[in-house]
């Protein structure tokens, strides 16, 4: 059905047998179409389109307006909600393509990524009781960690929507039950008003500033029955703080609903929609090139990106809903010729299976989340994913949506008894095979133990060859306050003992620690370091007079800097021998170029300084990076101790 085949006797009266049929827009699959296709492009390299995650928002607020149109038209056709009914439906929609991707990717990591199975684990079921938002949330699984491998991490905003078909229809069932007709506007003024509520509630519960430990920003932290979660993952992902989308889309469904726009005066504004249809697209993208990340990194660190949580998604929203009313009015040429054109459609229908299947793709390609593709990667990738989409959409998800699979799997059993026994059992030995791959990576998945990836693994291995300099070197031998001392009895201080080479670094340093104790090197490390850390630990050991003539410094993995920030570091150390800064080596992260022309500067300015060109040298040496192409395999921490050595004048 289009959008002109809408009933022509009109919306009939409350409880009656006969009433609307949600039409068919094709336009809103136009939107659905660009939204996913926003979203897919940020997921491949988020340098390309740094707000294409809000197309997320976007599919929130789609899904809000279509699910109540679709209570309400069945509202008024029947008298009531069948939950039931409704439930099935979405049952039917959502799990099949979902349960082949978690079947799939299961097996996957049976045969060829079996250490990955116990980490695996929860996300797998995260996903399959609709709970993957909290799971994140509760186990503190960010979705802005550039490292992980997070096969299964989009699966946060179906979580989201899930938890929304669970619970809206029986609020629609108790909101309609007694409603009258004319009353559904008011009732869309009181969703909207909800979700207004729910944005500034949102900005008072977000905090600005530095994102790091509790023990440094316990402001960015909050509790959950007495559990600790970082207040922006709350934010990012949690069901009601990114209900505003859902309550937008549902409080327009209450006073635009298309079988009723052809009746009326609005009936004739299709024009003046259709430019307002036309600059509400223009905002959204707009908003997707000028949003450029979810939590950005600055000199003092990472923090949020405060536009985006302090009205940012409100905004979004109210884009949203003027992109649908327009391209849902009847009469609208922009969203039949422009948005509802045949190829927009064609992806829109298959926006969900395209969502669901793509980012595992890439991950199972790059193996981290923040690598980002290069063009020709993507189109590849990209390729993969739509063969794989439309095979799940024609041999799983319709057959299944249109209840097709029982009669096909009768007609293969009779099929099968027509066949003489020899090809019978070779088709059945094929069955068997089929069914007992799922079922032993299950067995294989519940039973897998959790071990860190390599990355992880190398860091906690190097934990102990760090030393915590702030807390671990004293110039006063004994600290008894209680100890008496004879007036005539002079107080023995231990003589200050320097460091001879001390290391400060990140967890790139840290993957590395072992070695570069092993040469002398006393190294104080550790992951999210960001530069202006470095500040305390200097200044404290100029104070105690234990800086000793070499000082090796290599940041800047988790964020750029400075040059204020560098200055006051090297006020910090004018009187060291010699300061060897490293470049950084972070290609996924647009502050690398900056970063990295900040510190071949310093030499000109501080004669101490010497720069060792990590970025440069290890560029023809990818064999010495982990998947992330940050951190580093035992090869390359060998060559890092050599280079390190090598510059000190050790080597």
């Amino acid at each position: 059905m289009n959008q002109t085949d809408l009933h022509e006797n009109g919306t009939p009266a409350w409880g009656a047998r006969r009433g609307p049929v949600m039409p068919y827009i094709p336009a809103l699959d136009g939107l659905r179409a660009l939204s996913v296709i926003a979203v897919i492009v940020y997921h491949a390299n988020s340098g390309w389109l740094g707000g294409g995650f809000l197309g997320v928002e976007v599919f929130f607020v789609i899904s809000g307006y279509l699910i109540t149109l679709l209570l309400l038209a069945e509202r008024e056709r029947s008298g009531t909600v069948s939950l039931r009914d409704f439930w099935m439906r979405r049952a039917r929609r959502l799990l099949p393509a979902l349960w082949t991707l978690l079947a799939s990717l299961t097996i996957w990591c049976l045969f060829f990524d079996r250490e990955r199975l116990g980490m695996l684990r929860g996300d797998v079921f995260g996903a399959l009781t609709y709970v993957s938002n909290w799971f994140n949330i509760w186990s503190g699984s960010s979705y802005t960690s550039a490292f992980s491998f997070a096969p299964l991490r989009h699966l946060w905003s179906l979580a989201v929507e899930e938890q929304y078909y669970l619970v809206w229809p029986v609020v629609m069932l108790i909101v309609l039950r007694r409603m009258k007709q004319r009353a559904l506007p008011l009732i869309g003024l009181v969703f909207v008003a909800i979700a207004v509520a729910i944005a500034v509630a949102t900005a008072m519960v977000y905090r600005s500033g530095p994102i790091d430990t509790f023990a440094k920003t316990p402001e960015q932290f909050m509790s959950i029955f007495g559990h600790r979660v970082l207040r922006i993952d709350f934010l990012y992902l949690g069901t009601f703080s990114r209900a505003t989308g859902l309550f937008l889309g549902s409080g327009l469904a209450m006073m635009w609903r298309p079988w009723t726009l052809a009746r009326g005066k609005v009936a004739r504004t299709g024009r003046a929609l259709d430019l307002l249809g036309i600059g509400a697209i223009a905002a959204l993208g707009y908003m997707m090139w000028s949003f450029r990340t979810v939590v950005e990194s600055v000199d003092v660190g990472q923090q949020g990106y405060g536009l985006l949580y302090q009205g940012g998604f409100f905004l979004v929203g109210l884009a949203s809903i003027v992109a649908i009313a327009a391209v849902t009015h009847p009469r609208s040429e922009f969203g039949r010729w422009v948005i509802g054109n045949p190829i927009f459609v064609w992806v829109g229908v298959r926006s969900y299976g395209l969502y669901l299947y793509h980012w595992p793709i890439f991950q199972l390609y790059r193996k981290s989340a923040g690598t980002p593709l290069t063009l020709e990667q993507f189109c590849w990738l990209m390729l993969v994913s739509l063969v794989v989409t439309e095979l799940s959409y024609q041999f799983i998800e319709i057959p299944i949506r249109r209840g097709k699979l029982l009669p096909w799997w009768r007609a293969q059993r009779a099929s099968l008894g027509a066949l003489q026994m020899r090809a019978r059992r070779k088709v059945g030995a094929a069955v068997l095979l089929v069914s007992v791959l799922p079922i032993s990576a299950v067995g294989a998945l519940v039973t897998a133990d959790v071990v860190p990836d390599d990355i992880t693994q190398n860091l906690n291995d190097n934990e102990d060859a760090v030393t915590n300099v702030m807390i671990s070197t004293t110039t006063i031998v004994s600290t008894d306050t209680t100890m008496v001392v004879a007036p005539s009895t002079p107080v023995t201080l231990a003589p200050v003992k320097r460091i001879d080479v001390l290391a400060v670094g990140d967890s790139v340093m840290l993957g590395a620690a072992r070695k570069l104790k092993a040469k002398g090197i006393t190294v104080d490390a550790e992951k999210n370091r960001q530069f202006h850390e470095s500040l305390q630990i200097f200044g404290y050991l100029n104070a105690t007079g234990e800086l000793g003539d070499n000082v090796v410094i290599h940041l800047g993995t988790n964020n750029g800097t400075t040059k204020q920030t560098l200055d006051r570091i090297m006020k910090a150390l004018v009187n060291v021998r010699q300061v060897v800064f490293l470049t950084t080596h972070v290609p996924t992260r647009g502050w690398q170029r900056k970063t990295n022309a900040l510190i071949a500067a310093l030499p000109k300015q501080y004669p101490n300084v010497k720069v060792l060109y990590w970025n440069a040298i290890t560029q023809e040496h990818p064999e010495f990076f982990a998947g992330d192409k940050v951190h580093l395999k035992p090869a390359g921490q060998d060559f890092y101790v050599e280079q390190v050595l090598a510059a000190l004048g050790r080597s």
